[in-house]
């Protein structure tokens, strides 16, 4: 089943979501940040390792707050789970929240009217910064598993943004491989976010396009006969 509102969605649902959005995303920045400190500051830089652990905890705690409210508002019970089971995987792994874009796509791409093109705009570029997020995150979770592995070739974080940049894109160049079952996870995780990713901002793109020359053609004067 589909994880995005749909017109049985309860009103007071809906509303939750819509008030809720920026504040819970600028919650998984705060998030990301104290991630970040985790992995990249060094073992001795106190009061920040504690700080950000604080951080962290912090803000999983407002995630699941909102999770258990929009379980509530939702009337689903325990089939919640399954409808929505992206917000499930984005509270285990809040490092996933960007991949909320995959809701927005998937409602333009639903809509019986045809969107304005400021939408697919916005899903584009919503896409891009999602795809920074993205990588950003999986190039800290795969040196924190790797740099200090035997054998591993992604040694600084500088290895794990050029991996990060070389998978989002499909490139490979097999540089830079993950050695760790962690790290490999992490990048299966990866492989299958860009996809995604560049499936929402193809499809836009390509939908967008076709709206540009439809209304193109509408105003052009018919030709006589």
């Amino acid at each position: 089943m589909s994880d995005q509102p749909s017109d049985s969605t309860p009103l007071r649902f809906r509303r939750w979501e819509q008030r809720t959005e920026v504040p819970l995303f600028g919650a998984s920045l705060l998030f990301l940040l104290g991630y970040a400190v985790r992995v990249l500051a060094p073992h001795d830089a106190e009061p920040w390792h504690g700080l950000a652990l604080a951080l962290v905890g912090a803000t999983w705690l407002v995630f699941a707050a909102d999770y258990v409210v929009r379980l509530r508002l939702s009337g689903l019970g325990h089939r919640f789970i399954r409808v929505h089971w992206l917000d499930t995987v984005v509270l285990l792994l809040p490092l996933l929240r960007p991949l909320r874009l995959i809701r927005v796509y998937s409602a333009v791409q639903q809509r019986r009217e045809r969107p304005r093109l400021s939408l697919y705009a916005r899903v584009i570029t919503y896409a891009g910064a999602t795809a920074l997020l993205l990588g950003f995150s999986a190039a800290l979770a795969v040196y924190h598993q790797e740099h200090a592995a035997k054998g591993a070739s992604i040694r600084t974080f500088g290895d794990a943004v050029w991996w990060a940049c070389e998978t989002l894109t499909t490139v490979g160049y097999g540089d830079a491989v993950p050695v760790t079952a962690g790290g490999r996870v992490v990048a299966s995780g990866l492989m299958a976010c860009g996809l995604a990713l560049l499936g929402a901002v193809t499809g836009s793109f390509s939908s967008w396009l076709l709206q540009v020359f439809t209304r193109e053609d509408e105003k052009r004067p018919p030709k006589g006969g």
